[in-house]
């Protein structure tokens, strides 16, 4: 199971996961804003605070996702010796 193909759709399915999660969370902090009871007061907080650290985590997440994307791609074009950007383009289009 140690597919790269399948490990790249668990991670992706694991961001949209939780960009899910974090929307759900900020519409709920947005739905309660009303209620000020101490025992909702705390829950909010401790809910927005998770939420920042989820966010933080997300756009790491989303960093590292990147950063692999431009490594796979220069390794692709310096295998391929796509040394201009039409080259690159025009095996991108390239049918096989």
């Amino acid at each position: 199971m140690d597919d790269p193909e399948v490990k790249l759709q668990s991670q992706e399915r694991l961001l949209e996961d939780l960009r899910q999660v974090i929307e759900n969370a900020e519409d709920l902090l947005s739905n309660t804003n009303a209620y000020h009871s101490q025992l909702y007061q705390h829950a909010r907080t401790r809910l927005a605070q998770a939420l920042h650290y989820a966010t933080e985590e997300l756009a790491r997440f989303e960093d590292i996702q990147v950063d692999r994307m431009i490594e796979l791609t220069r390794a692709a074009n310096l295998l391929h010796q796509d040394l201009s950007g039409e080259a690159r383009l025009l095996r991108a289009f390239k049918r096989q």
